[in-house]
């Protein structure tokens, strides 16, 4: 009798990844007690499942382990598996399921059926993006699908209070109140005689928070600092604004407009009128006028310039420096990237993706190479996201920005 010639496919769940995480649970709990302040409901359904979370600060997925009190298996950015030996160790020792943001990545589809097949929980921000504004953000309607291929009970979990807290565009945490856990568990038989419509909207709404409030404190020395990571667009002066902020104000350079961040999140102005009562007020103003900006003007002329480094990376590898002073530039319809005497030419109508990662980086993809921009602490990298995304003739939402 013939040997089989197929090799067994290597399983996903190793039982190391189990111990990693219970130790990564008490790390966890010690490090989020000092920095977040938070308070983690404990939840006792020991059930397969998958976890859906409205994302907020770059430790959410942790908080899901430490509720549930046992192993899963997190959905996250190809990012992370882009530092060489580090990376390598992670995929040893926790096995996340990489996913290319602001793509569909049927490779990620795939891995969580496979996770799912061998009794694995998962656990999914379906923003993909933490929210800049405090409000949460686009959710892809292809969520509804996964879920329903899973066939597992789906966990929503909300993360009240994390943008008060860590904004994303923020450096420093803030003394506040902070809260996690399951607030809703949607079972198979419920969802099954759904339509992928009504699946959606119920995992929509039951993971939408609003953070613009007024009845919570978040007390800090440097409230604004770098807020214009998020804002960079003025009400008076349109996109030529060079918006800065300093401690707790944050200011127009051109015009002069000034707002102070209050310890209740709420802006007030300096000498004037604020002109919104919220970040998240303002920030959806932006990506109005964003939308219903003409762009023509800017064939030649770029709409935004910065001095930025150039790296490239591969899954699994280091990323390798292109250069450490490249300048980046974004017209109506491609993107430009100077460096060493040269100039590389991106075409929106060549690329697939762009996205923020983190609090100031953010990948473009093109054929088959991911160019990833680094800069100083007070670069924008969401105004060259929104630049990308406001042309995509076939985005799903009128209103999605990348974000």
């Amino acid at each position: 009798m013939k040997k089989d010639s197929k090799t067994k496919r290597t399983k996903w769940i190793r039982p190391r990844h189990a111990a990693v995480q219970f130790v990564l649970r008490i790390l966890v709990r010690v490090y989020s007690f000092f920095v977040y302040h938070i308070r983690i409901r404990r939840y006792r359904d020991k059930r397969q499942c998958i976890v859906l979370l409205n994302h907020v600060t770059a430790f959410d997925q942790f908080f899901v382990s430490v509720a549930l009190g046992r192993n899963v298996y997190y959905v996250t950015s190809e990012d992370l598996f882009c530092n060489g030996r580090l990376s390598r160790f992670l995929q040893w020792s926790c096995a996340p399921i990489a996913i290319k943001k602001s793509a569909n990545d049927a490779r990620a589809v795939l891995n969580c059926l496979r996770v799912a097949r061998e009794g694995g929980s998962i656990v999914m921000a379906p923003e993909g993006n933490r929210t800049y504004s405090g409000r949460t953000g686009y959710i892809k309607p292809t969520v509804a699908a996964l879920c329903r291929a899973l066939r597992l009970p789906i966990f929503l979990f909300r993360i009240e209070g994390g943008y008060g807290v860590f904004p994303r565009w923020s450096d420093k945490a803030r003394r506040g109140r902070m809260t996690a856990g399951v607030s809703r568990v949607i079972e198979p038989e419920e969802y099954l005689s759904m339509s992928d419509d009504e699946l959606f909207a119920t995992i929509r709404d039951g993971l939408y928070l609003d953070e613009a409030r007024d009845t919570a404190t978040f007390r800090h020395k440097r409230r604004a600092e770098y807020l214009e990571r998020a804002i960079y667009w003025c009400p008076t002066c349109g996109f030529s604004a060079r918006m800065e902020s300093e401690g707790n104000t944050f200011t127009c350079r051109t015009c002069g407009l000034s707002v102070h961040y209050g310890e209740d999140t709420a802006l007030s102005g300096v000498g004037c009128e604020a002109p919104f009562r919220f970040v998240a007020d303002w920030y959806e103003a932006q990506s109005r006028a964003m939308l219903a900006a003409d762009l023509s003007p800017y064939r030649e002329t770029p709409l935004f310039t910065d001095t930025v480094g150039l790296y490239t990376t591969a899954v699994f590898e280091k990323r390798t420096l292109l250069a450490e002073e490249a300048t980046l530039s974004v017209y109506d319809d491609r993107f430009t990237l100077s460096y060493n005497g040269g100039i590389l030419t991106l075409p929106f109508a060549e690329i697939p993706a762009v996205t923020v990662l983190g609090r100031n980086k953010m990948n473009i993809y093109h054929g088959g190479t991911v160019y990833q921009i680094k800069a100083d602490k007070r670069f924008c990298a969401l105004r060259y996201v929104n630049t990308y995304y406001r042309q995509k003739e076939e985005k799903e939402d009128a209103e999605f920005l990348g974000l």
